[in-house]
């Protein structure tokens, strides 16, 4: 099961990292803006997918960095 959240978490990142590429290409305004869109969504998705299949944060206290012992 996890293999599949990851391979899901990978494709939403391949996506990400391909629609700012295609943004920088020539485009009409609708394909501009479904590409904008779609990259919103991905950005959610793989947001919403990670806390699911990672749910636990580690934080440290505020002021504190890991070279702090």
């Amino acid at each position: 099961m996890l293999d599949e959240y990851l391979a899901r978490i990978r494709a939403h990142r391949n996506n990400i990292y391909r629609y700012p590429r295609l943004l920088k290409s020539n485009l009409s305004g609708v394909e501009r803006q479904f590409m904008e869109r779609r990259l919103t969504e991905e950005q959610t998705a793989r947001e919403s997918l990670s806390a699911e299949t990672f749910p636990l944060a580690f934080s440290l206290p505020k002021g504190r960095d890991m070279s702090a012992s």
